[in-house]
């Protein structure tokens, strides 16, 4: 910005009781509300031509366009409530899940050291399901098989140990299950994991929890709480 004497063009023109150019103050407003609807109604009223009045057909029409803009004004006033409503209950029921046990889908889950951890498969039919839980170097270190003796929920059990009984580093473990039916053939599953919510985190799309050792969850991958 140019200035003289020391004094910037924006001081000259306060100086003088005016506003200067480009200014915040000067800026328009990009849309028309309803009060400019009315007014942009009644100059029209008062220059018709006195001659050619406006027919009844079109004061009808422009009354029933300020109707509709005010309809639309009012339902957005509405479904704003309504969101935000909707958004501060989503939080109180994600406060509410922090300290318990989640069910969610995940490939990974983690072991501490002690105690067991829980995880749950789709089994398409009858036959078995296999786990297989890798390191993080994808070591092989351990199997689990469990029986499905129909299609539905399955759930599996981990000690956190190997195949020679000696308890693992705590970690994050990599979970791949496969279903054999029992004709042989063999299928992959998605895996679901168990895991405690330590807090929520409300995002610019919804609601997030911080689940121990997974990371951050959708609250609607959600399939049990335990």
């Amino acid at each position: 910005m140019s200035t003289t004497s020391g004094v910037s063009n924006t001081d000259i023109y306060s100086a003088l009781g005016l506003t200067a150019p480009n200014s915040d103050t000067t800026k328009k407003k990009d849309t028309l509300d309803q009060a400019d609807f009315m007014r942009l109604m009644t100059e029209q009223l008062q220059h018709q031509d006195p001659l050619k009045p406006m027919d009844n057909t079109q004061m009808v029409a422009q009354m029933a366009q300020l109707s509709q803009v005010q309809g639309i004004t009012d339902l957005n006033t509405t479904v704003k409530g309504f969101q935000e409503a909707m958004a501060g209950d989503q939080v109180l029921r994600g406060a509410a899940l922090v300290g318990h046990e989640v069910l969610v889908p995940s490939t990974q889950w983690q072991l501490e050291s002690e105690g067991d951890t829980t995880g749950m498969v789709a089994a398409p039919g009858a036959g078995y399901v296999n786990v297989d839980v890798t390191d993080a170097n994808g070591v092989k270190v351990a199997q689990i098989s469990v029986e499905a003796k129909a299609a539905g929920e399955v759930t599996f059990d981990w000690d956190g140990k190997d195949a020679s009984g000696n308890r693992l580093d705590p970690g994050k473990y990599t979970l791949t299950a496969t279903h054999t039916d029992t004709s042989g053939t063999q299928t992959k599953l998605s895996t679901y994991v168990e895991a405690p919510v330590e807090s929520v985190t409300v995002g610019s799309d919804g609601l997030y929890l911080n689940l121990k050792g997974l990371g951050t969850a959708p609250l609607d991958y959600v399939l049990r709480v335990s």
